[in-house]
């Protein structure tokens, strides 16, 4: 089995900044793509950001040039940074984390979020 151990979220004025992890640990035998997802309250859970395990990103256009994502292969952990945050970034924030196993099968995970409030 798998492990994600999110942190990080909390209450931030807007403009602030706030720094998120996602440490996966279990039965892994690689980690392949890794993602943030989020959920403000009465939408859907929309892509927030994806890393390959080589480093490549992709962002929604919504976050792009405030929000940076990164990732410690060697620790299995993702990052994201957020910087000047705005009222809609409000959400309940998902990792997602596709693992292969040392059987040679590859699932996706999700951990059970984090809760970042912009307000003021």
């Amino acid at each position: 089995q798998v492990q994600l151990v999110e942190s990080g979220g909390g209450l931030v004025q807007p403009g602030g900044s706030l720094r998120l992890s996602c440490a996966a640990s279990g039965s892994i035998f690689s980690v392949n793509l890794m993602g943030w997802y989020r959920q403000a309250p009465g939408k859907e859970r929309e892509l927030v950001a994806t890393i390959t395990s080589s480093g490549s990103t992709n962002y929604a256009d919504s976050v792009k040039g405030r929000f940076t994502i990164s990732r410690d292969n060697a620790r299995n952990t993702m990052y994201l940074q957020m910087n000047s945050l705005k009222p809609e970034d409000t959400a309940d924030y998902y990792c997602n984390v596709e693992v292969l196993h040392v059987l040679g099968y590859s699932r996706h995970y999700w951990g059970k979020g984090t809760l970042v409030t912009v307000s003021s």
